[in-house]
């Protein structure tokens, strides 16, 4: 018999820790190895039980949750999946959370707790699951992200050439938030346009393309119907919504959509590369990042075979190699790459060809 992934749950809330507990330890696959109602109890028990992965409340009494993340991750790195509210200023604790290297999160309901909670069970475990196979890095104190550090760095000079014809698409999930932000800060003002799925719940999207907005150098926002898709913006897909791309002419746009989940999801990652696949063919550039499941694979092997140059993360760099790792399968990427090189590599790609005559 396997053996079971250890759980430490932390959170101020008994009923939560109890609920929590009682979902975990009917999978089966599960051990709750202990509780912790803050985080001076959690450290502690970190140390004596040696649990595989960590659900964490973001925010706790006597330390906050932030800041008890933050020491986690830089002397004791390990999988954590937050469990947060979905308000305003929750929903900044969480793309924080994220920041700081927590592997995922899952929403916890506002009200009625114990028949909300049961409502997630698929996510909760699916996301523990995958958490806990996670490759986990130290983390040392977060870089200057300023407007003005992130122009300062270098990037390949091919990369730096201006394209009005080509669209980059992108596609993550689990550790996606990181991943997706590490290469759109890269990218210089004039950037081919991009659109990009992560999933991510409603309420989530527009705070974290908001947070993109202030930290990159081209801009970017939650997507909305009729958005044209320009050089040096990036539109990220509502949390709930589909997002497709169309061609009007020599324009590009998106349209939203509210269809049924397609590959699990809604946004799904398959329904933006179909589209890039069906409308923008040799014109778009698609990458597929880090995350868990299949999402995005078929709709990259779709974008390949309609002439578009295509690119999956690489697994020493992805926190779960699950989407790429479904893509290479069935040859969808032409390229192989570690993260730190997919940015260039799809400058490089969608910069206009000089031809010779």
């Amino acid at each position: 018999m396997a053996r079971r992934i250890k759980v430490l749950i932390v959170d101020d809330s008994a009923i939560m820790r109890q609920l929590l507990t009682s979902i975990l330890e009917a999978e089966g696959d599960f051990e709750v190895v202990g509780t912790a109602p803050d985080p001076y109890v959690a450290r502690d028990k970190i140390l004596k039980l040696s649990p595989d992965v960590l659900t964490l409340d973001v925010e706790m009494p006597r330390m906050d949750g932030l800041t008890f993340l933050e020491k986690l991750m830089s002397g004791h790195p390990m999988p954590v999946v937050m469990i947060s509210s979905l308000t305003e200023r929750g929903c900044q604790t969480t793309l924080r959370a994220l920041e700081l290297g927590a592997v995922d999160f899952v929403t916890k309901p506002k009200v009625d707790v114990a028949a909300g909670l049961q409502e997630h069970v698929t996510e909760i475990v699916q996301k523990l699951r995958a958490a806990a196979s996670a490759k986990v890095r130290p983390r040392p104190a977060a870089p200057d992200r300023s407007a003005a550090a992130v122009a300062k760095e270098p990037l390949p000079v091919d990369a730096l050439i201006t394209s009005t014809h080509k669209v980059i698409a992108i596609g993550t999930s689990t550790g996606g938030t990181e991943a997706l932000s590490d290469i759109l800060m890269k990218f210089p003002s004039d950037a081919p346009g991009v659109v990009a799925v992560i999933h991510m719940p409603p309420g989530y999207t527009k705070s974290y393309a908001e947070r993109l907005d202030r930290s990159c150098r081209i801009r970017v926002k939650e997507a909305e119907d009729g958005d044209r898709i320009l050089p040096g913006h990036a539109l990220i897909a509502r949390g709930d919504r589909h997002l497709e791309t169309f061609r009007s002419g020599a324009t590009y746009s998106v349209k939203i959509t509210d269809g049924e989940k397609v590959s699990g999801f809604r946004p799904s990652v398959d329904v933006l590369f179909r589209s890039c696949a069906r409308f923008l063919g040799a014109n778009a550039v698609g990458a597929i990042l880090t995350g868990m499941g299949r999402d995005g694979a078929e709709g990259l092997l779709a974008m390949r075979r309609a002439g578009a140059h295509t690119i999956a993360q690489d697994e020493a760099t992805c926190v779960v190699y699950g989407m790429p790792r479904e893509a290479v399968q069935m040859n969808a990427a032409c390229q192989i790459l570690p993260l730190d090189r997919i940015a260039s590599q799809l400058l490089l790609t969608a910069a206009p060809k000089t031809v010779n005559v």
